[in-house]
């Protein structure tokens, strides 16, 4: 499986950004795509998850009400819809992919990952 990440960038604080996540290659019929963040100096974290169908998401509570997880089956890819967006999101976001129905939060759980996109949010 080979994840492609895009969309980060620079914004200001309050603002929004989408990123995506195409999965290719050899993929599973259940699976969970999620989405991990690592700041300068920390571990990396999780963010949100969704399983492939029926779409059920989970959340951490840092992201709860301001990012939305979803995704495309047509396309085999995931988004993340960032609104109100804080300086403490700064981070590079890495997508990441198990096969599976587990919408674990364990990032040593996710087996395929992808290239991360720098997300910057100014104060």
């Amino acid at each position: 499986v080979q994840l492609q990440a895009s969309g980060g960038g620079l914004v200001q604080a309050g603002g929004s950004l989408r990123l995506s996540c195409a999965a290719s290659g050899r993929t599973f019929s259940r699976y969970v795509m999620g989405w991990f963040r690592q700041a300068p100096g920390k571990e990396r974290e999780f963010v949100a998850a969704i399983r492939w169908s029926p779409g059920t998401t989970n959340y951490a509570d840092s992201v709860k009400g301001r990012f939305t997880i979803s995704r495309d089956n047509d396309k085999n890819t995931v988004y993340l819809q960032m609104n109100n967006l804080k300086p403490e999101d700064t981070a590079v976001y890495y997508c990441a992919y198990r096969p599976g129905v587990d919408i674990t939060t364990l990032k040593y759980q996710y087996e395929y990952w992808g290239q991360g996109t720098l997300v910057t949010v100014s104060s």
